[in-house]
């Protein structure tokens, strides 16, 4: 038998090792003593009982993800607390946030603030949020800052899903469920030894069907359903006792109607009928931002955008093939799960991930470790940009004949169609070397170091008729001719006319970063057992990260043909060299009301690495091409308790972090900007497993998180740009900008002066500065400028107050003061209690009934912290009964997961100015039930 299984059978005494988790709830097993068994864990690369670790760790089996129906990785927020979960909006992301640290930066070149591993192997890019966990040996959550054991920094913790191996005994499995939305589930598992210990090869699967919660009115159809399947294949062989091998092959594949975002929001903003007493008229579609900042849980948050207030529907307005809102009258309806869309989504993913590890017994107290990790992905989706199909057509206008148009990549069609798709290819290696011993001495070390290397290249394109109507209409001003050459012209915008778009037209948005990532890190842990009792830690890393980005500018309705590399700073890189670590203190304590506690306390520096911002249009200003890493500096003290006879565990965390640079993300003219804020994070956790009687396992966890933003941070909100002040006004940016589309803050005196000048229909092009603004003015109507006399147009330029800002505001607006602010998806409240109870039947036969229930409180998306911002708080149960015969290997499964079917927000998304601003947001499952038969040899 392996060195390793010789370690576990010691640990759980012959015992099932379920998880208790910090804590998981044991998996279904017929009890015979009030004692909770405790799952081995190697959160600190050895194996250890969980309460014998001094980490906030949780652990799960995968008896015990079924038992509590954690299917995937956004599960595991019901049962760990001060956890959230929620998918992103672009393609394969997720915020696994943990005590209010997880991934709100946006970009390929942002790192997660919680690092997931595959059997100890970072992993970049991975399918956390897509895949269901199976034939795992467990989950394990670490919670605090991680970084002097594991290979990737990770300021908020660590999750690490350790896949069962190849074992010496023959053991076969197979799981079949079927349940409402037609779900068809398989799962199975095949471990065949060859050669005894020395050789065995395990295979396992699993596979998903079913179709769409959600409907598309449009059309009928359900979307957002699933097709996906995973394999495993892992081979052991260990040719002598001391020398361990495991190579493992996992690939992962998806085609279906998954949809990145969920429903669309908007309070619609007619924009304001008079400014400063003057009446707005025609000219009120430019003074409108698309949607409004207010609450999402009102009726009027189920509207539609003004289209006068986004990029399309303003150069419609210009150009005349629109006149006003195509969304004019239309709501969108109430049901969370239905959207209105021209396209069903389309989603497609697949991913190969390798690994071998190796480990070698240099001497009965030195063992050598290698891990190697090799992985390769591809994402591909394509979805309707809107969640609503436009109730008015086209003008009939040269460009659109009838009020249609027939654009290369969306078709022909009478109405606004915008898509976006969004891609990536990703390539990721890792390799790490580990001297870990095992002295009977008081000293103890684990040493290593890791040699990281990412590539991706991710697209993200926005494709409309409208854009390119609009590229049409701005080369018939600028050239004379729609359809000019661009190699031939200048001012030219070059359309493409492929049906696929090729990347290099300049008539729809197109946002590529090829990024390549290189870390290499040393990392280690010493260990100085005083006594049987008492241990110190010193833990330090040394990282040093390199990255590098192509920056390709944004070339959306830019003169010329094909992608631009900026020309300031085409290749941009960011190097960061950081030394971090932890120190502590575990104590044993004996006291004379617990059986066995433990008393630890740990400081810690964790460091996440800054990045690159997305491309932006090349003549942009005020946008930094670069973000700042992100440092916690954290105060940890924990105790581990087992009580009345090893019945009662209790365990509390306290916590207390300084943060540093925490990294948050906003869309500004039209792509991804990533800032930097201070702030303070305070919290506990209460953990407890009781088992008061026989079968009878009762469980309650409790997270309570309080975070603050330091002082002296600000930020512009998007979507309140002015704060509120009647003194400005929000106005269109017009075409003669590269930011066209987004909003710019004008003085209401001078706009109002505008209006009442009757040339209300020249204030987008304000937005560019007086100079620029008076050079409009005064240029020929043929030039394409307003053709107003010298004068008239240099007063109107200058005398009018357009341009007259107070202290803090400026033509971007004004910055909200976000000091004491609590930072986004931090909830000061999660709960979860469970109860299950194993009735003992006739002929072997048992049955357990088990119940959760999950609570979390209201939290907000932004930092700003408004009430647009506020999320309602949440709750969820789910209950779980099986009835099995161990003799047999027969287990017959039924549950209930989300009980009451609520739809609850767990996230939201705001766009930018130039899409009118409006929310893409994410919800819960709905109530889901089926029954599954296991068979097991």
């Amino acid at each position: 038998m392996s060195q390793t299984l010789r370690m576990r059978s010691l640990l759980v005494m012959g015992a099932s090792a379920v998880a208790i988790s910090g804590f998981a709830v044991p998996a279904f097993a017929q009890q015979n003593t009030t004692v909770i068994e405790e799952l081995v864990v190697t959160a600190q690369k050895k194996e250890e009982a969980l309460q014998d670790v001094p980490i906030a760790v949780s652990a799960f089996s995968q008896d015990s993800l079924e038992a509590q129906k954690i299917d995937g990785g956004p599960n595991l927020q019901l049962a760990i607390p001060n956890v959230t979960f929620a998918k992103s909006n672009f393609t394969n992301s997720f915020n696994f946030q943990i005590r209010g640290i997880g991934a709100k930066a946006v970009g390929a070149s942002a790192d997660q603030g919680v690092g997931v591993h595959m059997n100890n192997a970072p992993q970049q890019s991975g399918n956390l949020f897509e895949a269901e966990f199976y034939d795992v040996e467990r989950v394990e959550v670490l919670r605090g800052p991680q970084g002097t054991l594991y290979g990737r920094n990770a300021t908020g913790g660590v999750v690490n899903v350790i896949t069962a191996k190849p074992t010496d005994m023959f053991e076969a499995n197979l799981r079949a469920e079927y349940g409402n939305y037609n779900s068809m589930k398989l799962r199975g598992m095949l471990n065949v030894p060859i050669f005894g210990d020395k050789l065995a090869v395990r295979l396992s699967g699993t596979s998903l069907k079913r179709d769409g919660f959600v409907t598309n009115t449009f059309n009928g159809n359900k979307v957002d359903d699933r097709d996906l399947y995973s394999t495993r294949v892992q081979v052991m062989f260990n040719p002598t006792e001391k020398l361990r091998t495991n190579f493992l092959w996992e690939r992962f594949h998806e085609n279906d109607s998954r949809a990145r975002t969920g429903k669309q929001l908007c309070t619609k903003d007619n924009g304001p009928a008079t400014v400063g007493g003057v009446p707005t008229g025609a000219s009120r579609v430019f003074l409108t931002q698309g949607c409004l900042s207010a609450s999402l849980y009102t009726p009027a948050a189920y509207g539609t955008v003004n289209t006068s207030g986004s990029l399309t529907g303003l150069l419609g307005n210009i150009f005349g093939f629109t006149s006003g809102d195509v969304n004019a009258g239309d709501t969108t309806s109430t049901n969370l799960r239905e959207i209105e869309t021209a396209l069903d989504p389309i989603y497609q993913s697949k991913s190969n991930t390798y690994q071998f590890t190796l480990n070698y017994d240099i001497t009965d107290e030195l063992t050598f470790t290698s891990m190697t990790s090799y992985g390769k992905g591809d994402v591909w989706t394509k979805q309707d940009y809107n969640r609503n199909v436009a109730t008015v057509p086209f003008n009939n206008t040269p460009f659109t004949p009838g009020g249609f148009f027939t654009d290369p990549q969306v078709g022909r069609t009478n109405k606004f169609t915008t898509i976006d798709v969004s891609s990536g290819r990703s390539e990721q290696f890792s390799q790490e070397f580990r001297l870990q011993s095992a002295f009977d001495g008081p000293l103890n070390f684990t040493v290593g170091g890791i040699h990281f290397t990412y590539r991706t290249l991710t697209d993200y394109y926005v494709i409309g008729n409208s854009l390119t109507l609009s590229s049409l209409a701005l080369n018939f001003s600028n050239t004379g001719n729609p359809n000019c050459n661009p190699a031939t012209t200048a001012r030219c915008i070059g359309i493409d006319t492929s049906a696929d778009p090729t990347g290099d037209g300049h008539n729809y948005y197109l946002n590529r970063t090829p990024y390549n990532l290189v870390s290499d890190a040393l990392l280690g842990e010493v260990y100085y057992q005083v006594n049987d009792d008492l241990k110190f830690t010193l833990g330090v890393r040394q990282t040093r990260d390199k990255k590098a980005v192509k920056n390709y500018s944004t070339v959306l309705l830019a003169p010329g043909y094909g992608l631009t590399l900026n020309p300031t700073n085409p290749d941009q890189r960011a190097r960061f060299n950081e030394t971090t670590g932890r120190v502590g203190v575990d104590y044993k304590a004996r006291l004379g009301f617990t059986d066995d506690t433990l008393l630890y306390a740990f400081y810690s520096k964790g460091y996440k690495g800054g990045g690159i911002n997305p491309g932006v249009p090349a003549n942009s200003v005020g946008i930094q091409q670069t973000f700042d890493p992100e440092f916690v500096n954290a105060i940890e003290v924990g105790t581990k308790n087992t009580l009345l006879g090893g019945s009662l565990l209790l365990n509390a965390t306290a916590f207390s972090y300084d943060y540093q640079g925490y990294q948050i993300s906003k869309i500004v003219n039209r792509t991804s900007v990533n800032e930097n804020v201070d702030a303070k994070v305070h919290g506990f956790e209460l953990e407890s497993i009781w088992s008061p009687v026989r079968n009878l396992r009762l469980n309650a966890n409790i997270g309570y998180l309080k975070t603050k933003i330091g002082d002296g941070v600000s930020s512009i909100d998007t979507m309140n740009r002015t704060q509120s002040n009647p003194a400005y006004t929000v106005v269109k940016v017009g075409p003669n900008a590269s930011s066209v589309g987004a909003n710019c803050v004008l003085s209401t005196v001078g706009v109002a002066t505008i209006l009442g000048a009757g040339a209300g229909a020249t204030l987008p092009f304000a937005c560019s500065g007086a100079a620029a603004y008076q050079g409009f003015l005064a240029a020929p109507a043929a030039a394409g400028g307003a053709g107003l006399p010298a004068p008239t147009a240099a007063f109107l330029a200058n005398a009018t107050g357009l341009y007259t800002y107070g202290a803090g505001y400026s033509i971007e607006g004004t910055a909200a003061n976000l000091s004491g602010n609590e930072l986004p998806n931090s909830p000061h409240w999660t709960t979860s209690v469970g109860a299950q109870y194993t009735f003992e039947l006739s002929n072997g036969w048992s049955a357990t009934l088990r119940g959760d229930y999950y609570r979390q409180s209201k939290q907000y998306a932004r930092v700003y912290n408004t009430a647009y911002d506020q999320l309602k708080s949440w709750d969820n149960g789910n209950i779980t009964l099986k009835v099995e015969k161990p003799e047999w290997g027969v287990a017959i499964d039924a549950y209930v997961k989300n009980i009451g079917n609520k739809t609850p927000i767990v996230d939201a998304y705001t766009t930018d100015d130039s899409s009118g601003l409006f929310t893409n947001v994410i919800t819960a499952e709905p109530r889901l039930y089926g029954i599954a038969i296991t068979k097991s040899w």
